[in-house]
């Protein structure tokens, strides 16, 4: 049986949303091929019929996942009020919600100390897209010129991520908090004052 073209295109998009929230989920070597195409009630074989390799899926996946924060980047911009945007957006990073669901939240997060492993397309993908975030989100920091804030946002960025990452690696909810306040108050106050 032959599918159509439209069917082809949203069983491969199908894919590389469900395949992005597991890579985020469960790393890179924690999604199997066979066990995804399963969750999807369909073929291992099935799977080439899309892509050419798992490498190219991940690529796709860590670009898909990009765009899904960027939309809520967006959306949380967009709700601010004026004046409050960095500060919503580092309340929001750093919430209890984010940090409890890697599979929906920020690939950065969820895939910082795997990343440098990534085959080279997949690493371009997340460069790329860091980029974008930077040019993005740049306007919103302190800082005197274009390059300074840029840089702002690199720290901040950088903070923001490992200190998801750390809340993560925690087993008590309490600690977690902790980490993720202390860490909230530290970058509103140098970012937001």
């Amino acid at each position: 049986m032959r599918y159509s073209t439209e069917h082809k295109q949203e069983t491969r998009e199908r894919i590389v949303r469900t395949a992005s929230r597991h890579f985020r989920r469960r790393g890179e070597s924690g999604v199997g091929i066979a066990d995804l195409m399963s969750k999807l009630k369909l073929t291992h074989g099935g799977f080439y019929k899309h892509f050419g390799s798992k490498d190219e899926l991940l690529a796709e996946a860590i670009a898909k996942a990009f765009e899904e924060v960027e939309e809520r980047f967006n959306a949380a911009v967009s709700k601010a009020k004026p004046g409050t945007v960095l500060k919503s957006l580092i309340e929001n990073y750093l919430s209890l919600e984010h940090c409890a669901n890697p599979g929906e939240g920020c690939p950065m997060a969820a895939l910082a100390s795997e990343i440098g492993r990534f085959p080279k397309a997949a690493r371009a993908e997340f460069e790329k897209a860091m980029r974008r975030r930077v040019k993005q989100a740049a306007g919103l920091l302190p800082g005197k010129t274009e390059r300074e804030r840029e840089r702002n946002c690199l720290a901040l960025m950088s903070g923001l991520v490992g200190t998801v990452n750390v809340a993560r690696a925690l087993s008590d909810p309490t600690a977690r908090k902790t980490v993720l306040d202390a860490s909230k108050d530290f970058y509103i106050k140098a970012f937001c004052s």
